[in-house]
């Protein structure tokens, strides 16, 4: 059927109105589309009405047939919505307004935290007069320094009246130690994983149809064993070290692990560092209760010459602990779905651990024996506070103690 001039003159004053406003592309594409439309004869139509030659279009209507993913939008230069921050100066104040008082330390500190959700805060931010989403709260909390903790944690099991305050004092020493440019460390234990082909949680990509085979029960290899890693997180330096040990999770495996750190790492990051803060939850191996513990990083402080603060995570906050979320996580998911096969495994795949925020990993195995069961006499730790080797502060002197270098004498 003949296409009639009425059609031909509407797609004139289309054209007209639309084309000179388009890039070559785009009005190309626009044209082959109405000719598409039109049908057989549309092609001749469409250049009569543009004032455009049939190559042209008939290039266009190739281009539509081939199934080629757009370029995609163009925009002139400064086009689009304003961030959310600079179209409305008042809603970054008005946001840290309402977390201010639930922070817990120092607002600029790296340790900062906050129990609000953003759901409870965008609704809050509306009432004042800041339309805002709750996927812009959050960008706006990461760009303040703040980062997501899970809320329900802290009232599982009992919660020491004094918890917000060793956070606060936890922080506070923190600042202190990096604005003098002296590092401070996240420690802690990783779970111990089997080693052998056991199930790990996760899944990883493999031809269809053929999973990795494991074994049905985890009981432990007599002749693989466990792996113990033991990690250190370098706040400011945005580093993991990792020890995989082989033998026992103690305080000597620990301390060594931080000793192997500052000795091929530390000492060259911070060259001119004086003091060392240690940042450990409160139990196992790098325990507040652990004797060991002091006295192994007491020699560590007189072979190395630094001052060694250590500040423990109140009860019920290890998962607060910064290398659980920094560090340990993101190994976690680097080996899901992989069967730890050996020592070397684990060690390599930890190594391999990056983050797009810079993070990375060093990763080593630690064959050496560390026997449980050492007892640190009362004697010995008497020698340490009256020598002057262990000094505690006066806040939660258990959670808060410092190993200095000069008078330390340590029994072997």
């Amino acid at each position: 059927m003949a296409i009639g001039g009425d059609v031909e003159a509407s797609l004139r004053a289309k054209f007209e109105a639309v084309l000179p406003h388009l890039d070559e592309r785009s009005a190309r594409l626009v044209l082959a589309g109405e000719a598409r439309s039109l049908g057989h004869g549309g092609i001749a139509v469409v250049a009569r009405a543009s004032g455009a030659s049939r190559s042209r279009v008939q290039q266009g209507v190739a281009e539509l047939e081939s199934g080629a993913a757009p370029l995609g939008r163009v925009r002139r230069p400064g086009g689009g919505r304003k961030p959310a921050a600079e179209a409305d100066p008042g809603l970054v104040p008005a946001l840290l307004g309402l977390v201010e008082p639930t922070r817990r330390g120092d607002p600029t500190s790296a340790l900062s935290w906050t129990t609000l959700s953003v759901r409870r805060l965008a609704a809050e931010l509306a009432a004042a007069g800041h339309r805002v989403s709750q996927e812009t709260v959050a960008k706006l909390l990461r760009a303040e320094g703040f980062s997501l903790q899970a809320n329900a944690k802290t009232v599982e099991g009992g919660q020491h009246p004094d918890r917000d305050g060793q956070f606060s004092y936890l922080n506070d020493q923190a600042g202190a130690h990096l604005a003098d440019g002296d590092p401070v460390i996240s420690v802690d234990t990783k779970k111990k994983e089997l080693i052998g082909s056991y199930k790990n949680n996760g899944a990883e990509w493999r031809p269809a149809g053929t999973p990795e085979r494991v074994k049905v029960h985890d009981f432990i290899d007599p002749t693989l064993g466990k792996a113990n890693p033991y990690g250190v997180y370098d706040l400011a330096a945005n580093t993991g070290w990792v020890s995989v040990g082989t033998d026992h999770d103690t305080a000597a495996f620990a301390v060594n692990t931080i000793r192997s750190w500052w000795n091929t790492t530390g000492h060259a990051v911070y060259p001119s560092a004086s003091r060392l803060l240690i940042t450990a939850d409160g139990g196992g191996s790098n325990g507040y209760r652990t004797r060991a513990f002091k006295t192994e990083l007491a020699a560590l402080a007189t072979e190395t010459g630094l001052v060694i603060t250590v500040c423990h995570l109140p009860p019920g906050t290890s998962k607060w602990n910064k290398i659980e979320h920094r560090l340990f996580s993101h190994i976690s998911m680097n080996w899901r779905g992989r069967p730890l096969t050996s020592h070397d495994v684990i060690v390599k795949t930890i190594a391999a651990t990056t983050t797009s925020t810079g993070l990375t990993v060093h990763a080593e195995l630690d064959t050496d024996e560390y026997p449980i069961g050492v007892k640190i006499p009362d004697h010995q730790m008497k020698d340490l506070e009256t020598s002057g080797a262990l000094t505690r502060h006066d806040w939660h002197p258990e959670w808060n103690y410092t190993l200095n270098p000069k008078t330390a004498r340590v029994e072997n």
